[in-house]
């Protein structure tokens, strides 16, 4: 007996929804923390560490002062990784500067239950003691498990639990979009 395949439910952003969400972001974070001083970006892999690249792009456009990228694998401070039935493939944490004192602007593709932000916050406290940490995600799709919240969203989706979304980046997937996958039922 064959399971049937989740399906793409509906398109939710084109390519110019994706870029036109990323620009405002970028404006956001530039007047929320009154320009660029001491302020960085960490990408959580590997979506988000490639948002936070396109943030930093955008943010250096408006401020023309370069904001330094880091990219942060999360793998070994999630919470379920003790259920997980495969080996967790760790990535690189990648940071070219010392976290510490510094305004850290968290990227993530979507915010869903908040354990992978946690799971984050852990891993960023580790390497260091920063002065604040913001949230920025492309899309906030509710369902909150944790009483995590964004400070800067490109879209917020209310979803089904039987939902899922799916953010495709040019660089990882080869086209940018944000799909909503409608899950096979498993009854």
């Amino acid at each position: 007996m064959t399971t049937p395949a989740a399906r793409v439910k509906a398109k939710l952003m084109d390519a110019d929804a994706v870029r036109r969400a990323v620009v405002r972001i970028a404006h956001e974070i530039v007047e929320r923390n009154k320009g660029v001083s001491n302020l960085a970006l960490v990408g959580i892999r590997t979506r988000g560490a490639v948002l936070a690249k396109r943030l930093a792009r955008e943010i250096e456009a408006i401020e023309r002062q370069a904001v330094p990228v880091g990219a942060l694998d999360i793998t070994l401070y999630r919470d379920d990784l003790s259920r997980t039935t495969h080996q967790p493939v760790v990535q690189a944490t990648d940071f070219t500067f010392d976290i510490a004192e510094l305004r850290l602007i968290l990227v993530d593709d979507v915010l869903f239950t908040g354990r992978s932000i946690r799971a984050a916050l852990d891993a960023l406290i580790d390497l260091g003691r920063p002065t604040l940490i913001q949230l920025a995600v492309l899309i906030d799709r509710g369902h909150r498990e944790l009483p995590i919240r964004a400070d800067y969203v490109g879209k917020n989706l209310p979803t089904g639990l039987a939902e899922r979304v799916d953010v495709r980046l040019e660089e990882t997937d080869g086209a940018d979009e944000v799909v909503m996958i409608e899950e096979p039922s498993h009854g």
